[in-house]
């Protein structure tokens, strides 16, 4: 199993602090939250996405996915969302990042209208991430919470630079059990985010262990060799703990839970 942690989890921290951030507790790689308010972003010149990359490069971590806003399901024009899709898919590939992820966000439309939606517009991204070496991967998320419904659209699309992220939190609320949501996902899968919450009801981040999600369960049907990210949401709850001081116990919590079987 290989860890890698989101840069949800420290908004704002300069790429040279994450770097140590993630060498110093173990971690093998970063999914980089690309937003505009934080220092990895669609805007950096071909200069910074080079510095970026070698700042990676020298302290041995990898760029695991470039964590985009992209909603492919969104009511609207296919335009923004592809011109959106291409320069994620630029940006991970000139920082040598192999995933890009992108959310659902087919709001309140009907599933049929929200999947054609996302099978149309990733379908026409697919081959310029191919030209990329890019895979562009749905997160289980929003209006297609459950392993289920990421599979229905990644499965339409049928081509193999896109994929499927498995945020073990959002399977969890749509009701679908650990075992169900590998079975769809395991043929798109990309990778696995994990994360704790309380409950339901309270989904302020907390370190892993100390809540109700099924991690192990999760885990236990996962490759050795896969990745694995935990997604701290410190971003959008400014009253949670700060994720540096719980990476290490972090990184101890989950090599436990994915130990091989004996």
């Amino acid at each position: 199993m290989k860890l890698a942690f989101s840069t949800l989890g420290v908004p704002g921290m300069p790429v040279a602090d994450v770097v140590r951030l993630a060498a110093g507790n173990g971690y093998q790689g970063v999914e980089l939250r690309a937003h505009a308010e934080e220092p990895v972003n669609v805007g950096l010149t071909q200069l910074e996405r080079s510095v970026v990359a070698e700042e990676f490069k020298r302290g041995g971590v990898e760029i695991l996915t470039v964590a985009g806003y992209a909603r492919v399901a969104a009511e609207g024009d296919d335009k923004p969302v592809l011109d959106e899709l291409a320069g994620l898919v630029d940006l991970a590939h000139d920082l040598g990042a192999p995933y890009v992820r992108v959310f659902p966000g087919g709001g309140d439309q009907g599933p049929a209208d929200a999947d054609a939606a996302a099978a149309r517009r990733l379908g026409a991204a697919a081959p310029h991430a191919a030209d990329r070496g890019v895979r562009i991967l749905l997160e289980t998320h929003d209006s297609h919470r459950a392993g289920a419904d990421v599979a229905r659209v990644v499965g339409t699309v049928g081509h193999g630079q896109i994929g499927a992220i498995w945020d073990v939190m959002h399977t969890w609320l749509a009701g679908e059990e650990p075992v169900a949501s590998h079975a769809v996902l395991a043929p798109h899968l990309g990778y696995v985010q994990v994360k704790d919450i309380a409950s339901a009801e309270d989904t302020t981040p907390l370190p892993l262990g100390a809540g109700t999600l099924p991690l192990k369960e999760c885990l236990d049907t996962l490759d050795q060799d896969g990745w694995v990210c935990w997604e701290y949401e410190k971003r959008w709850y400014a009253g949670a703990a700060g994720l540096p001081e719980l990476l290490a116990p972090g990184r101890e919590h989950l090599l436990r839970l994915g130990a091989p079987k004996q």
